[in-house]
């Protein structure tokens, strides 16, 4: 989740005041075996499980049980954590290089349990909804 959005949904505030973005640690982070669609008609994505695959997200450390109920209402019913681990990614020093994978975490992701037909056949672009949608979601 882009944090921007990420704070609107637990503070109600895209741009939180400082001691509010202190309590949260946000760090890049990849998810082997997961892919991300587009979902129809949606400006937000999808992860469903698939070999072979890999989503660049974020992990989230901090977060209290008051701020996941928040992110449970906002995901809804087509949506469910589930358990899985990520690689922490640490910023390359060369920018022609792809960033490292550091620890190994053990997380919660929303993956999609909504109908798999509601799925474009093609993946989410997080640039392009940053550029073209961002600004309504947060």
């Amino acid at each position: 989740m882009a944090p921007r959005v990420l704070y609107r949904v637990c503070y109600g505030n895209a741009d939180p005041e400082p001691w509010q973005a202190r309590l949260l640690t946000i760090k890049p982070a990849a998810l082997h075996d997961f892919c991300r669609y587009r979902v129809q008609y949606a400006d937000y994505p999808a992860i469903i499980q698939q070999a072979n695959s890999t989503v660049r997200g974020t992990f989230v450390a901090g977060l209290t049980p008051g701020d996941i109920s928040r992110l449970d209402y906002f995901e809804g019913g087509d949506y469910a954590r589930r358990k899985v681990k990520v690689r922490v990614l640490a910023k390359a020093e060369n920018s022609s290089e792809k960033d490292a994978e550091g620890e190994e975490v053990e997380t919660e992701a929303y993956v999609w349990i909504g109908r798999e037909g509601d799925l474009e056949d093609s993946e989410w672009d997080f640039d392009e909804f940053v550029r073209e949608k961002m600004a309504l979601w947060a």
